[in-house]
């Protein structure tokens, strides 16, 4: 999209374009009953001040540690175990680079950045005693650096363990921030349904809003101006727009995309005369060398230095070798398109609309689950994918040399798989291939090159069609109870091999005989959690168990996990991780009949990002499970240092239900609450609430939020 159009298109949101920095603002914020804050502005301006003000009051702990991953400055707080994470982010992110880009923004965008900035320094100012790890004052140009507020952004799919080993010596500390190989990690990623107005007794459209993140990780807010903003959802700390959420007309939901965005080429070094060159074509390019350096707090908390040579080539920074071939990492970068698209969807009112403002092609990472008030439901692929060509494996590193593996501009939103008001009347996503995500009327695979998917399929995606399929009569109410239902295909695949296996074994092996009980239980469990089932905590411990065992072979052979699990592990593999289990559960629990409620629970006991746990202190009991068992409400749970019960830390962590009427109606929920004080009566008051999936109502019209307002105010006043 030109910078004709974009401006064209924010006139038509009505953004000021010139409003001075220096002017009063004009906000007041109101705070409801559950300690929400709801902003009000004259100008987007005004109402992105007291926005980022409201976070700051809120969780600033959190607000600073995300713009200091941002800008590869953590180190600078937590020492030198972040040196190398900050050196990913520096070899992407460079503030000069920002800065020149802040200065050649759009007046309007700049506007707003400006806003920002100051929402945040005017909080340090009237909160003395808050005293930021490191960013002192916050600059405009700062907000480029964090412009799209997913969980984890392409930059870190560069493994800090690798580029440790690259650029310097890979300490136990530094391999530690890599997952382990074959490591039972709970999935990343998020539910999106839309219900068209065909399949809803009200002949509204629905939508579910359900991103799994690590907990804590965004603010309920409400921020509306005089210039049409009235937007309302989950915004990631420390960012000045709704990242998932509903206006009075249309609604979005975000999940990971399996869209292959971010590429790895594979270089052909060359040294002469002491310099450095690449292979592209039959060119010789020099390589880039630039020095970083990474400031970082020692152990007596003093300052010191860390300086590296790093290299790039026009496909991006050299990130890792293998077996001695320097690999660089293409990924997007185009922080003024994708903040100006992360703030202008929000004031999109129709499908038309928000596809407009996705013109801008900065969105590289979400699949879009939309809904809206006229009644369209659409799924969207995301807008960044570069053009390759398809008979190279991407999968993999490519032969940078060849010029035939670059990109070749980007793909247009028609190129890519896309469902607008599909016939079955409803559409999801769950971080899940999109060949499925609206029944019989999904695209098809073969109509698009193979890099449009990496993820494949997943239980949840199987488990969502199940709610979908062959219902006309949702309403919101139906709508949460199938985002909460207890099916785990998961474990329909899986249990049934397990009782072959155990009616396949010899009657007198002693594995057989010591495990008739518990086969017995999980032959007529029904495969649904519940905070008070025994048959979840012995498939869980048992699923866990089986999937350490064969998860790097999976992988060897390059089959799901679960596939393998299912179908290539002996009778005597399954029965010996069932006895594995069994015999963790009573040793820690007693019995290995003890509910699942007993073991899986929710703690907040400080307002930590890395969260401590005690098996001393209070906790809630949390019946639904990992989402790698096909649980569509995810709960991440392990045990930690010193506890035997399991604590979640990620999984469903802002869930709305909204419909789309003539006045939107919308309810939610947030883990833990909305306060990262543990002192507000507002840091753990949903906790109850959030572990039964009992959504509350949203206060989103002024005549709502009257009856359950507790403080309006200014900031600062």
């Amino acid at each position: 999209m030109s910078m004709s159009s974009v401006r064209a298109l924010v006139i038509a949101a009505g953004l000021a374009l010139g409003a001075s920095a220096a002017e009063a603002r004009d906000v007041v914020i109101t705070r409801d009953d559950w300690g929400v804050a709801h902003i009000k502005g004259k100008t987007d301006a005004d109402a992105v001040y007291g926005m980022i003000y409201a976070q700051a009051e809120d969780d600033f702990n959190r607000v600073e540690t995300n713009y200091l991953n941002s800008l590869g400055r953590l180190a600078e707080a937590e020492g030198e175990s972040a040196i190398y994470q900050d050196l990913r982010q520096k070899l992407f992110i460079d503030p000069a680079d920002l800065k020149a880009r802040y200065a050649k923004s759009p007046a309007w965008l700049k506007t707003l950045m400006n806003a920002w900035a100051e929402g945040l320094n005017a909080y340090l100012v009237d909160h003395p005693k808050v005293k930021p790890r490191v960013i002192k004052r916050f600059e405009p140009w700062m907000a480029l650096s964090f412009s799209e507020g997913s969980i984890g952004g392409d930059i870190e799919s560069v493994s800090i363990g690798d580029l440790a080993a690259f650029y310097g010596v890979k300490t136990d500390k530094v391999a530690a921030l890599d997952p382990v190989p074959g490591a039972f990690v709970e999935p990343k990623g998020s539910n999106g349904m839309a219900i068209a107005p065909s399949n809803t007794a009200g002949h509204h459209a629905l939508l579910l809003i359900n991103p799994h993140t690590s907990f804590f990780f965004r603010s309920e807010q409400q921020v509306a101006s005089d210039q049409g903003l009235n937007v309302y959802g989950a915004a990631t700390w420390g960012q000045f727009f709704i990242y998932q959420g509903f206006n009075a007309k249309a609604g979005w939901m975000h999940t990971t995309s399996g869209v292959d965005r971010v590429d790895e080429f594979a270089e052909t070094i060359i040294r002469k005369d002491g310099k450095l060159f690449y292979k592209y074509g039959a060119e010789e390019r020099p390589v880039t060398v630039k020095t970083i350096t990474v400031p970082y707090k020692t152990a007596t908390g003093a300052m010191a230095e860390k300086p590296f040579t790093t290299y790039r080539t026009h496909h991006g920074p050299i990130v890792k070798s293998m077996h001695d071939t320097w690999i660089a990492q293409a990924l997007m970068h185009r922080p003024v398109e994708a903040l100006s698209q992360s703030f202008l969807r929000t004031k999109a009112t129709d499908y038309k609309s928000f596809t407009k403002v996705a013109e801008l092609q900065s969105n590289s990472s979400n699949n879009t689950i939309f809904a809206d008030s006229s009644g369209e439901i659409a799924y969207m692929h995301p807008q960044f994918i570069p053009k390759r060509n398809d008979q190279f494996d991407y999968t993999k590193p490519v032969d940078g040399s060849n010029p035939a593996t670059d990109w070749k501009g980007l793909h247009t939103a028609a190129e890519a798989p896309q469902l607008l008001n599909p016939a079955t009347g409803w559409l999801y996503n769950t971080n899940d291939w999109p060949w499925t995500s609206a029944g019989p009327a999904s695209p098809k695979p073969t109509d698009f090159p193979k890099y449009m998917d990496t993820a494949g399929s997943n239980p949840r995606g199987a488990h969502a069609a199940l709610v979908l399929e062959g219902k006309t009569d949702f309403t919101p109410q139906s709508l949460m109870a199938a985002a909460y239902d207890s099916y785990m295909p998961a474990f329909a695949q899986l249990i049934p091999s397990l009782v072959a296996g155990y009616d396949a074994t010899p009657g007198t092996d002693p594995l057989k005989i010591k495990l008739a009980s518990q086969v017995a239980a999980l032959r007529t469990w029904d495969r649904r959690w519940s905070a008070s089932s025994t048959e979840t905590s012995l498939a869980v411990f048992w699923g866990e168990a089986l999937w350490a065992k064969v998860a790097p072979l999976a992988k060897d052979d390059e089959v799901s996990v679960l596939d393998y699990m299912a179908g290539r592990t002996s009778p005597t593999v399954k029965l010996k991780a069932l006895e594995e289990a069994s015999d963790r559960l009573t040793q820690d629990f007693g019995s290995w009949k003890t509910p699942w409620g007993e073991i899986n629970r929710f703690q907040r006991l400080t307002g930590d990002i890395v969260q401590p746990f005690n098996d001393a202190g209070a906790s809630i009991p949390v019946p639904f499970a990992s989402a790698q068992w096909g649980s569509l409400a995810s709960f991440g749970a392990k045990r930690y240092p010193g506890t035997k019960r399991y604590y979640g830390t990620n999984g469903n962590s802002f869930v709305a239900v909204v419909e789309f009427g003539d006045r939107v109606r919308a309810y939610a929920v947030t883990a833990g609450g909305e306060s990262g004080d543990p002192k507000s009566p507002h840091f753990n008051d949903q906790a109850e609430r959030y572990s039964q999936g009992a959504l509350r109502e949203v206060y989103f019209y002024p005549d709502q939020l009257k009856a359950h307002t507790v403080k309006i105010y200014r900031p600062g006043k």
